[in-house]
């Protein structure tokens, strides 16, 4: 299982990124997806996460409404739209899957949001 994260950056207040995850070594339209976001120094949290066929979403009370995020199957990859950034989402975001019982995490994503 390979998950390569891409997309983050440094945004003003207000502003917008969309991340991607890439996704290999496994089937993935077969498995739901999930983002999650971490702090230096706090526990890693999740942030939003859809089923294998994108049908259902959810997530964390702080994005609803900011957030979106989706997937394409064909292209093996989901995505985290953010749109009005706030400087408290500054944090390292991953795509995360389990697998046979295992978590599996990508290498992570710097969102830096400025006020």
């Amino acid at each position: 299982v390979q998950l390569v994260e891409s997309g983050g950056g440094l945004v003003q207040l207000g502003g917008s990124l969309r991340l991607s995850c890439a996704a290999s070594g496994f089937t993935f339209s077969n498995y739901a997806m999930s983002w999650y976001c971490q702090d230096p120094g706090k526990e890693r949290e999740l942030v939003a996460t859809i089923t294998w066929a994108g049908g259902s979403t959810n997530y964390v009370d702080s994005v609803k409404g900011r957030f979106t995020i989706s997937r394409d199957n064909a292209k093996n990859t989901v995505y985290l739209q953010m749109n009005s950034l706030k400087p408290e989402d500054t944090a390292v975001y991953y795509c995360s899957v389990i697998r046979s019982g295992r978590r599996y995490w990508g290498q992570g994503t710097q969102v830096t949001v400025s006020s």
